[in-house]
C-alpha cells in the first residue's frame, strides 16, 4: 500500500515513479525517470511510528473522544508525511545519490521523528488531562 501510494502520488508531483516487486527479497524496488533509487521495505510503512505514537497518548490519556480523534487524525497525517518522505528521499537519492547515508539515516527519519515529536507536544499541551493535585514529599 505504501509503494501504491508514493508512486500514485509522486506521479501527480510530476514525477515519473514506477515500482516493482523485488524477486529477490521482500521488498519493492522504486524507480524515477527509470533509474532505480530505493527499496520499500516493511519498515518504511510507518506502523511502528504510528504505534509508538499511540502508546504516548494513551500513556497521557484525555478524554476518549480526544484520545481517540487525535490518534487517528495524527496516524492520519503520520501516514501522508511518511508517503511524502519517501517521494522526497527517492528524489534526493536519484539527485545526489552520494548522500544516500545522510538522507536517509539523518536527514528524513528526523523529519519523521520531528514531526511526531511536535504532534506528542500539543497533545500534552491541549488535550491530555492534567493532574491539578501537586505532588509533595514529606520527609
Amino acid at each position: 500500500m505504501v509503494t501504491k501510494n508514493t508512486v500514485y502520488i509522486g506521479d501527480i508531483l510530476g514525477f515519473d515513479f514506477k515500482s516493482e516487486q523485488n524477486t529477490q527479497e521482500l521488498s519493492f524496488k522504486l524507480y524515477i525517470n527509470g533509474n532505480f533509487v530505493a527499496r520499500i521495505v516493511e519498515g518504511c510503512n510507518s506502523i511502528s511510528i504510528i504505534v509508538l505514537f499511540w502508546a504516548f497518548i494513551i500513556a497521557f490519556a484525555g478524554s476518549w473522544r480526544n484520545t481517540i480523534s487525535f490518534g487517528l487524525i495524527g496516524s492520519l497525517l503520520i501516514y501522508i508525511l511518511n508517503i511524502l518522505r519517501i517521494i522526497f528521499i527517492s528524489i534526493a537519492l536519484d539527485k545526489y545519490p552520494q548522500h544516500s547515508n545522510f538522507l536517509h539515516q539523518i536527514l528524513f527519519p528526523a523529519i519523521i521523528y520531528g514531526f511526531t515529536f511536535i504532534l506528542w507536544v500539543i497533545w500534552v499541551k491541549y488535550f491530555a488531562i492534567k493532574n491539578s493535585t501537586e505532588y509533595k514529599i514529606n520527609v
